[in-house]
């Protein structure tokens, strides 16, 4: 066995017996969406210290270990941004400048309260891009809901009761605003969010379906073709991980 592979082995050991465990990946997924989607209201609520609980130990040194997880954020922020339609070179600049601005500090507080910083200027830079199209208060208050709830059965009905609109209004509305229905948008978002899971995470796509309220796994694999030409699993087999090398993020250098 590899030197490697023993500390690994060893390190997964003690984890077990002292019950530590990294965070589930529904948390950080939610958060990197949440970014990318420019819901600067819910990512205030999501975002944690970090090289927190969960968040695992990347360094002995504690501040070397948040300005580490900071950089890991910044560089996984940006790809989602710039998978979400931000300018390229804009993001990887402020990637750039982040990860420069936390090199200077040597507080875990300030490191943190750049993080939040960071978040909310990357969000608010993708509602800009979003609201490019202009669409009314009220569309905008249910792509919002739908976003921050794909992990909850979704109806018209429910999501008009929660903006505060009748159900007949908001598809009439939605739908000439948009050119799609409620229904169909909340589909679009779901199986956005399937595939960034299926690239990004070891989640099977019968746990992938339920997490994302579809019907069963078989509906999920007919709309996942349907939106992508792919069954989820021909999808994770061309996608999974395959372009997550330090070389790609120029945020990581």
């Amino acid at each position: 066995m590899k030197e490697s592979e023993k500390q690994i082995t060893a390190r997964l050991f003690q984890q077990r017996e002292q019950g530590d465990k990294h965070s589930p990946y529904e948390h950080e997924f939610n958060y990197y969406e949440q970014v990318r989607e420019g819901n600067t209201a819910r990512l205030s609520e999501l975002i944690n210290e970090l090289g927190g609980k969960g968040m695992g130990v990347l360094s002995k040194d504690p501040i070397r270990n948040v300005r580490y997880h900071f950089i890991i954020s910044v560089a996984l922020v940006t790809r989602y941004c710039v998978e979400g339609g931000l300018e390229m070179e804009t993001a990887y600049t402020m990637s750039d400048y982040y990860i420069n601005k936390a090199d200077e500090i040597n507080s875990i507080s300030e490191i943190n309260a750049l993080n939040m910083e960071m978040a909310m200027d990357f969000a608010m830079k993708m509602k800009a891009v979003k609201t490019k199209t202009i669409y009314s208060r009220h569309a905008v208050m249910c792509m919002d809901y739908v976003t921050t709830n794909l992990h909850s059965k979704l109806t018209v009905e429910s999501i008009a009761e929660n903006i505060g609109l009748s159900a007949g209004y908001l598809s009439r509305m939605f739908h000439k605003e948009t050119g799609v229905t409620v229904s169909g948008y909340v589909v679009k978002k779901r199986i956005e969010a399937a595939q960034n899971l299926l690239k990004y995470s070891d989640y099977k796509s019968v746990d992938i379906a339920n997490y994302l309220c579809f019907g069963s796994h078989s509906h999920f694999i007919s709309v996942f073709r349907k939106y992508t030409g792919m069954t989820p699993k021909q999808y994770r087999n061309k996608y999974f991980r395959s372009d997550w090398t330090l070389s790609e993020h120029r945020a990581i250098r």
